[in-house]
This record gives structure tokens, sequence and C-alpha cells, in this order.
């Protein structure tokens, strides 16, 4: 087996640089027809595009996308991008829907079926069903003379006059203007709907947008047993055990009534052991922090965070009502959550 050549040892001779110029040259090529296609597919933009958008806004069930082959994968990322911004969709194989799958759609459904052609056989083959359901057809196509186009109530032109192969076989730049095309219709449709940042969110939970909107400061919160609380007159030996065991890097100090009068953090207990050489003699009161910085449970994460950065501190204390300790956020809580 010949091994694969090591890109560091290749000859930067004349003919092979030369060489890198022409194939940079025919990406650079590939790239010009398809900004050329979209500058195409921008120019068809008219009626048709308004109507479409109104059928949308009106759709009461979902978008029921179909398509075939390379049409079929930008049809997948078509549907993905409606659901994600608002507009339900669904990608719906058309050779599979033939064979059983239109059972998927239902009454008050719309469809978005594209095909460059407009002709064919798999996409042909589930129209009748598709009026048999008495479903509204919005066709994406590159022939709006073709079976499709005629067939539907509005057809998106999606022509272009060449694609990006050499052979003119490959879907390349007509899949990139279908692409635009489903891109254009979920964003408009998005901004007519007024979908925000956290209706976006809602969809991406554990994305870091979802995160930052979503998160709050109760989902990340120490409580309960796992809380390191000591009472104010604590021998700070015990203290710091308590505040070892817990592993959170402090402890609570509280008065005879449970409220919280300071923390004892990491920082505090060495300057402690620093000044003092026999611990023992070390009173907590006088070492701990006092008034510590709090934040409500419902706050959002991120906006612990800013807090955290502004003040340089690792750790924010949640009281109760009364002043009673709650529960504890920690910096390593936030980050480990992607909250940065």
């Amino acid at each position: 087996m010949i091994p694969p050549p090591d890109a560091s040892q290749l000859s930067h001779t004349p003919q092979t640089l030369h060489l890198g110029d022409s194939l940079v040259a025919r990406a650079r090529g590939v790239i010009d027809i398809e900004i050329e296609a979209l500058e195409e597919v921008k120019r068809h933009l008219g009626q048709g595009f308004v109507k479409a958008i109104h059928l949308l806004e009106q759709c009461q069930g979902r978008v029921i996308v179909t398509g075939m082959g390379k049409s079929g994968l930008i049809g997948k990322k078509i549907a993905a991008t409606l659901s994600s911004t608002g507009t339900p969709a669904y990608f719906l194989h058309p050779a599979e829907g033939i064979h059983g799958d239109s059972g998927v759609m239902m009454q008050q459904d719309m469809v978005i079926a594209i095909s460059n052609s407009g002709e064919t056989p798999e996409i042909l083959g589930i129209l009748p069903i598709i009026k048999r359901f008495g479903l509204l057809l919005i066709a994406m196509t590159g022939k709006p003379e073709s079976t499709l186009g005629k067939r539907s109530e509005v057809v998106l032109d999606i022509s272009v006059k060449q694609e990006a192969c050499s052979l003119g076989l490959a879907p390349t730049a007509s899949t990139t203007a279908t692409l635009a095309m489903g891109d254009a219709l979920a964003v408009v449709l998005l901004e007519r709907k007024g979908f925000t940042e956290e209706d976006f969110a809602s969809f991406h939970p554990a994305g870091a947008l979802g995160k930052k909107l979503l998160l709050t400061v109760e989902d990340l919160l120490h409580t309960g047993e796992d809380l390191p609380i000591v009472p104010v007159d604590t021998p700070f030996m015990d203290a710091l055990m308590e505040m070892t065991s817990k592993k959170l890097g402090m402890a609570i100090v509280v008065n005879d009534t449970g409220r919280v009068q300071g923390i004892l953090t990491d920082g505090d207990v060495r300057r402690a052991l620093q000044q003092c050489e026999n611990p023992k003699e070390i009173i907590l009161a006088d070492v701990m922090t006092a008034n510590p910085k709090t934040v409500d449970a419902e706050e959002l994460a991120v906006t612990a965070m800013r807090l955290m950065e502004t003040h340089k501190i690792t750790v924010l204390l949640a009281n109760t009502p009364d002043g009673k300790p709650y529960g504890v956020l920690h910096l390593h809580d936030l980050l480990k959550n992607g909250i940065n």
C-alpha cells in the first residue's frame, strides 16, 4: 500500500505552485457560480414569495417538506430551520411517502415540495395524496412550468443558469439557491411572528443561548445537606473541618437565630493561618467575610456569573426571605454548565 503524501514534505517547485494556483482559481470559480446563483434566486423573489409567506402564516398544522436526493437533504435542513424558528415542520421522504409514510400528513398541514426539474417521479407520486388530503402545496422548482409547478398553489423559482459542477450534472448551485430560499422563508416568518431570543432558547435548551436565557440560579444551587453551615461561636478548626467535608471551598456562618452572618472562604483561612501561629486561638467571627454577596434563586445563572466577575468572587449565597441560608452557587457549577 502506498502511504499518503506528507503535506509538509511536498516540494514547492514552480510546477506545484502553479498547480496550487490553478486549484484555488477553480475553487473561486465554483464559488463565483454559486454567488451568481444566489443573485439569480434573489431576482426571482416577488409576489409568489409574498403569497407563500401569507399561506405559511395561516397554516394551523405543520409544514411538511419533501424532496428527493440532494433536494431532500436541503429539505431536511429547511424543515429543521423552520421548526427551530417557530414554524413546526417535518421532513417527509417522498419515496417513503408513497409507501405509507404519507400518513404523517394531517388535514391542517401544508406541503413544500422541492424538485429542481419539477418532474421527480417520487415527488409526482405523492401529489395525488397531497390533493386527497386537501393540503396546500408550495413548489420550490427551477422549472415553474413543470408538472410540479402547475399543480402547486405557489411556485418559488429556484432556477439557476448553471451548476458549479463542470459536467453540469451534480446539484451544486441549484441546491445553494434552494437552501437560501428556505432560509429566506424561515427568517421572514420568524420576524412576522415576533419570534424572540427567549422563544429560540426554549427550542434549544441545551445550546449556549438556551442556557444563557433559561438556566437559573435555582437549577445550579447546592442546598440542604450539601450546605456547610456553622454557628458563629464554632471553634475555628471545627469550622474548617465542616468546610472541608462539604467540598464547596467555604462555610456559611450563622448567628443564634440561624440567619447568615458571614462566610468562611479559602482565602479567609489562609490569611488567618498566616497571621496566627496557633489555630486554636483564631476566633471565627474575626476572620470570616461579613455581609457576603447574595443572589436570588430565581435569577438567571448568567446574571450570577456577571456578579461574580464584577466582585471577583467564586461563590454566591441564595438566602430565604428571612435571611437564612437556602443555597450556595459556585463558579465551577456555572462553568461546568457552559455559562461564561
